[in-house]
């Protein structure tokens, strides 16, 4: 089987040059982890009322990790991912040797390079690669030290960040076809590439693209910079459109769950969205390397859309978004809430609601 990527040099990669956390004592690390755990089944409460999405699947628990364990967990689920699909479209031809032991390598160090870079600005994540359902983290490091930042509330701050992440949890696991689907749109990516050793040559350079764009902040590459096929192209405005509908989605419960229980919730939302604009590194890396910086701010447009939704058509209404992966919001949709509303609802539902 053609190695692309030597997985295990990438987690010594990430491991080694992690950044370490911040300085915290046995006893205040055991503490984070205990309220971490209490504040997500807290969360899921709320965010289950407030959205009206039920979990369909049992769930397992949230797992608190480091930065070295949170790049472990994702360099084991694309692992997962990628190798069989590399395994097929190359049709099990191995290239040459040299070209086997010192790409994979390369490109096993350029991967771990980016992971460790994230591991060090990732808060959570639900990782859904590495099994069914899917799996939320918290990187308890990166909280704590963020929360120093702000200035933060650390019990206020922390189940802040529980309702983002476990939004999205309830956004895989009360949506039966949710993860099958975005699996199904990613092989279909790389499906929609020409295939064989041009394939897996594009990929490394997409690896190294990631990279030099972590090492290099005025980098202006782009991921596009690899899609060669208008179907890719098709392919990503879905995935594009479907993270942003996530990430605007999770925004929205957070803003409308916060001010009934966490009292310095306008407080924190103020200092982190400075943040992000004097320069969250994922984010921006993130949409630079999507090149979609300017069309798509996956935030601020996919919270706007959501409200603009449920103004509408209320929650349950907003819900329908859930349906099936047909009406899930188009690209262009994402502006325009009326034309989700329409297609979907019928063209008499566009008016707001009152209230």
């Amino acid at each position: 089987m053609a190695q692309f990527v030597d997985w295990d040099l990438a987690a010594a990669t990430a491991g080694a040059l992690g950044k370490s956390g911040p300085r915290v004592s046995y006893a205040e690390a055991t503490e984070v982890v205990s309220e971490l755990r209490r504040l997500t089944d807290e969360a899921a409460g709320h965010v289950a009322d407030y959205t009206g999405l039920r979990s369909q699947v049992v769930h397992p628990p949230v797992r608190v990790v480091d930065r070295r364990d949170w790049a472990a967990i994702n360099i084991s689920g694309l692992r997962e991912v990628i190798t069989p699909l590399i395994s097929r479209l190359s049709g099990d031809k191995r290239p040459g040797p040299i070209t086997e032991a010192v790409g994979s390598r390369l490109t096993g160090v350029q991967a771990g390079t980016v992971l460790a870079y994230l591991s060090g600005r990732v808060l959570g994540q639900y990782e859904v690669f590495s099994g069914d359902p899917g799996q939320l983290l918290l990187v308890a490091p990166n909280i704590v030290e963020v929360e120093r930042k702000l200035g933060a509330d650390p019990r206020d701050f922390r189940l802040w960040v529980c309702l983002h992440e476990v939004t999205h949890r309830t956004q895989f696991t009360a949506v039966p076809w949710m993860r099958a689907y975005f699996l199904g749109e990613v092989q279909a990516f790389v499906d929609a590439s020409q295939g064989g050793e041009h394939l897996l040559e594009r990929l490394r350079r997409g690896v190294a693209t990631l990279a030099d764009a972590v090492k290099d902040p005025e980098s202006r590459a782009s991921v596009l910079d690899i899609v060669q096929t208008p179907a890719q192209r098709a392919v990503l405005d879905r995935l594009t459109a479907l993270m942003t509908l996530l990430e605007g989605h999770a925004e929205f419960v957070m803003d409308g769950v916060g001010p009934q229980v966490i009292p310095s919730v306008e407080s924190i939302r103020a200092a982190f969205n400075r943040r992000r604009e004097t320069g969250n590194p994922l984010e921006k890396v993130t949409r630079r390397l999507l090149g979609v910086e300017v069309k798509m701010r996956q935030y601020a447009e996919g919270r706007k859309f959501v409200h603009g939704v449920v103004e509408r058509v209320g929650m349950d209404g907003f819900n329908k978004i859930f349906g099936s992966p047909l009406t899930l919001p188009r690209l262009d949709e994402l502006g325009d809430p009326d034309a989700w509303v329409a297609r979907v609802h019928g063209p008499a539902a566009t008016t707001p609601t009152a209230g």
